[in-house]
């Protein structure tokens, strides 16, 4: 089972899964989220995806369940694929320029989907032709 190197449970899952799951909560996420995830950081730097448990309010930025008022049934959210990320020392448009620019490049072997459009990065691990660029 992969876990992450540079992130804790808590800032992928919201505060009821971590609650009830603890750290068992890393098997409810793909290890291709999990692995992109950690090579984004070590690219571009601290990320925020959920920060709730430091007293902030994103919670529903990673895992999503149907509590959550951005909740689809369809969402790649809802199965553990798909994270937005906040970026600390660079703009998420930066980074899906780079990524759609570079698509072949290995540390980006596992997105699936990007949205297009948002202040934050939405990358998800979907199965399907690389990349798709979407809308919200």
């Amino acid at each position: 089972m992969y876990q992450c190197e540079h992130f804790k449970i808590q800032e992928l899952v919201p505060p009821a899964i971590f609650e009830a799951c603890g750290e068992g909560a890393w098997e409810l996420l793909d290890e291709r989220l999990l692995i992109t995830l950690d090579r984004l950081r070590k690219l571009y730097g601290p990320i925020t995806v959920n920060n709730w448990h430091v007293g902030q309010e994103r919670e529903w930025s990673g895992l999503r369940t149907p509590e959550s008022p951005f909740y689809s049934p369809t969402s790649q959210h809802t199965f553990g694929r798909a994270a937005d990320c906040i970026f600390h020392r660079t703009d998420a448009e930066s980074v899906r320029k780079h990524i759609l620019a570079d698509h072949d490049d290995p540390n980006f072997d596992l997105i699936g989907g990007i949205e297009l459009g948002t202040s934050w990065l939405h990358f998800d691990v979907r199965n399907c032709e690389r990349i798709k660029a979407f809308h919200p």
